[in-house]
């Protein structure tokens, strides 16, 4: 099992989507961190307890932002031991 441990990478946008809703994510961005490109995104995952310092946002502004910073997302489906991951990173995206 452990290949199901191993962490992905995506900027597909409805890859992102569909894994963040699974698990219940919301998107969000760190307050205080509205730049003029968008601020620092995260995934706010309430029934594990929302965080304060987590501002709501829309789908349309989280990919607005995502794509401003030429982010991906690094992710895992499933832990090593086989229950499903919350595991997640924005990174820049590689140029090809």
């Amino acid at each position: 099992m452990a290949e199901e441990s191993e962490s992905k990478i995506t900027a597909d946008h409805e890859t992102i989507r569909k894994w963040a809703e699974q698990r219940g994510g919301i998107p969000s961005m760190v307050k205080g961190t509205g730049e003029e490109n968008g601020g620092i995104l995260r995934f706010d995952f309430p029934p594990l307890g929302t965080k304060e310092n987590l501002e709501h946002i829309s789908w349309e502004e989280f990919f607005k932002i995502f794509e401003n910073k030429n982010l991906a997302l690094l992710y895992q489906e499933k832990t090593r031991e086989g229950e499903e991951s919350r595991f997640n990173k924005f990174v820049a995206r590689k140029s090809e």
